[in-house]
């Protein structure tokens, strides 16, 4: 018999299951133990015990009459009587005999072979942590998902918990501390920050590390109305209300008010996807796959605009560079496709998705869009639409990752627009980033100094702005839609006063796209509503401005300015109903007590990261870092100071789960509601309640003065988060508490100078008092929610009046611009001849207007007569600016704008490519030549007649001979073959000499080559000046050494180039 304390025995059985069951002595707990009984066998007892003893003691073990048992406790009942039995059989002094039998075993009948392997036993699983609710809470959050950084809403700060604080608290400059719930040890690394800080710090996850975001927000616990959840502190639970991507943004703080901000889905071909892991860039000189179809779904859910476009794979770079996107979604099934290889190598962010919604099952879309897609059935949309399967595929992926995203957010986007490559100027990628058109070729800023979209930027709203930038990277292709344009242009430089009164009016509206799509989104607030209606006033006021001042002389003009006013929808009604409601100056006074609220918590954190600092000076780092969490509910105040922590005192400031947001010693005086009390019948009849109930109080203090006999401000009735609806006396000597309405009190507190009361008068009056103010805010949110769904039911007026605001803020802004710049009407028409006079480098001009120099003009007539140029001269005498001139002046031409021209008569151009410079991309292991190469390559299998190509010096790094060779290829196949517009920039003077051999022994039918050239001008002093201004002919010397001077070589240097210069001039 094994000896335990207090006697306790174990005996072994083969018939029992063994149990577990949980050993408690007197005072203290001992370890468990495995009680079994062996039904042939029992151990020895002890001498100390008597028999009896011992079969009582093990049958106490075994029914728990004495003891906590730690298994099922059915297991034991249904074994108890057995066991009793056994057990006093166990412990008899008759031991019984037992037979012996003889077994003999032939050895045929054993089992041959190798011996099977028995599994092995589970090994006991690692007994997990107990966290407290709120940390298993963000545990859980953290597991689901697992690629998100999950910021748990605790009070009035977002916190990180485990390993992700460790791995993200330190790159958001939060200190990383431990937080121990009752009756953990040394805790979980957390780090968190105030909750009115949380756009700061998702501005560095989203923006700067790209991580996925997910907050977990607080709702109430359905069960916290019971005790038992009460007493441990389950009044809220966390779960997670949304995710958060670059690509998902919708209201954020820090979003680009003047950029949108587009998610796309990428989709291949099914037919032309195969396990090949080479990039388009990458291809080999046939173009194998580059003409395998790609589908293309875009959207900005901060506006509601919805996309879809059919492309290839060779196409994919131009896209990308157009669109813009933020973020890319590929489906999973995707995964292992040459085009997401293409994406990976453009360092673009990805992520990778799998869908919730069939790929072909448009029927999905129509809740997630607004009324009036889903009255067409899918097989109609996809038919009379025009959208290809690949573009639908796209299409139900995105959504599918944006309603995951929302996490059951309800969603209204705009119905899809199918982009058809005919109606835009096609701008492929190397050339949007060679004319600098939305972001620098230097550092890559978007809108920079130096871009096209900011040197030609005069809108005044963010919309404008917004689709101004969408202009100038897709400019139209149809006549009509771009005089409709240059006419709205023309009016209002013919009209100042009309001008400048719409931008004033403009500047007066809001985001009004934006806007509306919180709205859609349920999170539109009362500030926003006002904001909508101030807009849609401002809205009727310029259409009004536009009716009294349309154009006369001129019927094109007239019939702009009509379609524009038919589109706009008067919504004065809802503007009234919105601006009758919200109480805006109640609205002041909330924003004025938040920021003071707001202020207080930044200068607390601030005080305690002093603090901190100081600590970890002195060496008491542990003492600040340590937080140990507190259940959430209030608790009484204890005696006594004690040193707060950082988590504590905070709390104390913020008070974050309060509804009222007023201090107990402001509260009674001001409530900031946000809605007129005549905003619907029963507010009125609330607010006139409520008002009754504090001229009750106003006579109660009355009262209680008269009885006191004290001044008014020693008496007063209030209330306080731990003691409720109290009598507050601010005096050292009491009044007589015996007689009226004194004798009823009930003292709750006392200090020296101070005591709290309870009175059962001012207890009932102060919570009916509570209770209309809790009613008044509930109506209030029903009314709020009443506007809202107004807005709603006429968000497809309000996205056509936005529409509208943009279209007159960017006509309105190219005005500006021509008549600031002197800019001229450029001509458009169906032809295939560029004449411009007096042509200008855009943003070069400006920057030497700046500078207070003057800018040359040059001419170009390509396309007429000489379907190319050659153009030759010195290098820095301005060769690549004239090239890159005529291709801005065509891209303003096709958006709608005036040009920096004396005269542009322009022939619509379908595409626009560039080969003006490159760099080595070793990345991909590509030098220099081979970049230019392949850019060559893409420009002479894509080029039309239609086309307009610019290249400089092209055949460039190689031998003099090969680059010759290859520059002469490329010109005769662009002459012979693509039949477009080219101006050819080159120091191979040679090539003239080929393109005129050319023309003399083939040239029938086909245009001409022009020849046309820059120069230098040398003085007789030695001093030498460039030529900007082009003339017809060849410029056979470089003057590259001139260039060298001026760059700073040194002497020996220059002389050397010099004489080997002049020794091979002497050869000839």
């Amino acid at each position: 018999m094994k000896r335990l304390k207090f006697g306790y025995a174990i005996v072994r059985s083969r018939s029992l299951t063994p149990c577990r069951i949980s050993v408690f002595g007197r005072k203290r707990s001992i370890s468990s133990c495995i009680v079994t009984l062996d039904r042939t066998r029992a151990q020895p007892a002890s001498n100390n015990f008597s028999r009896k003893k011992k079969v009582a003691k093990a049958e106490n073990i075994i029914r728990g009459r004495r003891y906590a048992i730690g298994c099922d406790s059915t297991v034991i009942k249904s074994h108890e009587n057995t066991a009793a039995a056994e057990t006093k059989r166990a412990f008899s002094t008759i031991t019984p005999k037992l037979a012996r039998r003889k077994t003999t075993v032939s050895l045929l009948a054993l089992p041959q072979g190798a011996l099977s392997l028995q599994p092995l036993p589970e090994l006991p699983r690692p007994r997990e942590p107990q966290y407290s609710y709120v940390i298993a809470q963000a545990r859980e959050n953290i597991d689901r998902f697992g690629d998100c950084v999950v910021l748990t809403r605790v009070g009035g700060f977002y916190e990180l918990y485990f390993e992700q604080a460790e791995e993200v608290g330190p790159g958001l400059g939060l200190k990383v501390g431990r937080k121990r719930g009752r009756g953990q040890g040394e805790g979980v690394p957390m780090a968190g920050f105030p909750f009115f800080q949380l756009d700061r710090f998702l501005k560095v996850l989203v923006q700067d590390m790209a991580r996925h975001v997910a907050i977990a927000e607080e709702f109430p616990n359905p069960n916290k109305d019971e005790k038992e959840h009460a007493s441990y502190g389950l009044l809220w639970e966390r779960r997670v209300a949304r995710i958060i991507t670059p690509g998902t943004l919708i209201d954020e703080k820090f979003m680009d008010p003047w950029e949108n901000n587009y998610l796309l889905c990428v989709w291949p071909s099914i037919d032309a996807t195969d396990s090949s892991r080479t990039s388009p860039s990458e291809e080999s000189g046939d173009g194998e796959g580059m003409e395998n179809p790609v589908g293309l779904a875009w959207l900005d859910l901060s506006t509601g605009d919805f996309f879809t476009q059919s492309s290839t794979r060779g196409g994919l770079a131009a896209e990308l560079a157009r669109i813009g996107p933020r973020e890319i979604v590929i489906d999973e099934s995707c995964r292992n496709t040459p085009e997401v290889s293409f994406l990976s190598d453009e360092k673009r962010l990805l992520t990778f998705h799998t869908s919730t919604i069939s790929p072909l099952d448009t029927a999905s879309w129509s809740p997630l869009l607004e009324s009036s897609f889903g009255t067409a059935a899918p097989q109609t949309l996809i038919k009379t639409g025009g959208f290809g399967e690949d573009e639908i595929s796209a299409g139900s992926t995105l959504l599918s990752y944006v309603k995951e995203k929302l996490q059951g957010l309800s969603m209204k986007l705009q119905p899809p627009i199918r982009r058809d490559k005919k109606n835009n100027m096609l701008i492929d990628a190397v050339t949007m980033r060679a004319l600098e058109i939305r972001a620098t070729l230097k550092d890559g800023v978007v809108g920079g100094i130096g871009t096209l979209l900011k040197t030609v930027r005069r809108t005044v709203t963010r919309g404008g702005t917004r689709r101004l930038g969408s202009w100038l990277t897709s400019p139209e292709t149809s006549v009509r839609v771009i005089n409709d344009r240059l006419n709205l242009v023309e009016h209002f430089i013919a009209s100042p006063i009309l001008l400048d009164d719409i931008r004033y009016k403009l500047k007066l509206t809001h985001d009004s796209q934006r806007l509306v799509q919180k709205m859609s989104l349920g999170r539109g607030d009362a500030d926003d509503l006002v904001a909508l209606a101030r807009t849609i006033i401002s809205t009727q006021d310029i259409a009004d401005c536009l009716s009294l001042r349309l154009p006369k002389k001129k019927k094109e003009s007239l019939e702009v300015f009509r379609g524009l006013l038919a589109r706009i929808e008067r919504l004065e009604e809802l503007a009234g109903r919105i601006l009758r409601s919200i109480d805006e100056n109640g609205l002041m006074l909330r924003h004025t007590l938040e920021d003071r609220e707001a202020a207080e918590m930044t200068a607390l954190v601030e005080a305690v990261e002093a603090g901190r600092m100081v600590a970890e000076e002195e060496g008491e780092e542990g003492r600040v870092e340590e937080v140990e969490e507190e259940p959430e509910e209030e608790k009484p105040k204890k005696k006594g100071r004690k040193k707060a922590t950082t988590k504590s005192t905070a709390k104390k400031v913020a008070k974050p789960r309060s509804q009222r947001i007023l201090k107990e010693a402001d509260r009674e005086k001001v409530e900031p509601w946000i809605m007129h009390p005549t905003a619907s019948p029963t507010l009125t009849k609330l607010h006139r309640s409520l008002e009754k109930l504090m001229v009750e109080k106003q006579v109660l203090e009355t009262q209680l003065l008269d009885e006191s006999m004290l001044s008014e401000h020693l008496v007063a009735l209030k209330w306080t988060p731990s003691s409720g609806h109290i009598l507050h006396i601010k005096s050292r000597s009491l009044p007589d508490m015996t007689e009226g309405i004194l004798a009823t009190a009930v003292s709750v507190g006392s200090s020296k100078s101070t005591h709290s009361y309870h009175l059962p008068e001012w207890t009932k009056l102060g919570s009916r008092i509570e209770m209309a103010r809790l009613a008044i805010r509930a109506e209030e949110q029903k009314v709020l929610q009443e506007i809202r769904k107004q807005v709603i039911m006429n968000i497809h007026a309000l996205r056509r009046n936005a529409a509208v605001l943009d279209e007159l803020d960017i006509g309105a802004g190219f005005a500006v611009l021509a008549k600031e710049s002197g800019w001229v009407r450029p001509i458009l028409n169906m032809g295939t001849e560029h004449k411009i006079v007096g042509g200008r480098h855009a943003t070069v001009q400006r920057s030497l207007d700046d500078l207070g120099r003057t800018f040359v003009a040059n001419d170009c007539w390509v396309g007429g007569e000489e379907g190319m140029w050659i153009i030759t001269g010195p290098n820095m005498a301005g060769k690549s600016t004239f090239l890159r001139q005529n291709a801005l002046i065509s891209i303003l031409a096709q958006t709608g704008s005036y040009v920096p021209a004396d005269h542009a008569e322009i022939g619509i151009i379908d595409q626009i490519f560039s080969r003006v410079g490159s760099a080595d991309d070793l990345y991909r292991s590509q030098s220099t030549f081979m970049v230019e190469m392949m850019e060559t390559a893409y420009i002479l299998k894509n080029a039309t007649p239609r086309s307009f190509v610019i290249m400089d010096e092209v055949g460039r790094g190689t031998t003099v001979d090969d680059g010759f060779a290859i520059a002469g290829g490329v010109l005769k196949y662009l002459w012979e073959v693509s039949g477009c517009r080219v101006l050819f920039a080159t120091h191979f003077h040679g090539l003239v000499e080929l393109a005129q051999r050319w023309e003399r022994e083939g040239g029938e039918g086909r245009k001409k080559v022009g020849a046309y050239c820059t120069d230098l001008v040398e003085d007789e002093k030695g001093g030498w000046m460039f030529v900007h201004k082009l003339r017809q002919g060849v410029n056979k010397d470089s003057h590259a050494v001139k260039v060298a001077r001026m760059a700073g070589l040194p002497h020996l240097a220059l002389k050397t180039a010099e004489d080997i210069l002049a020794r091979g001039k002497k050869k000839g």
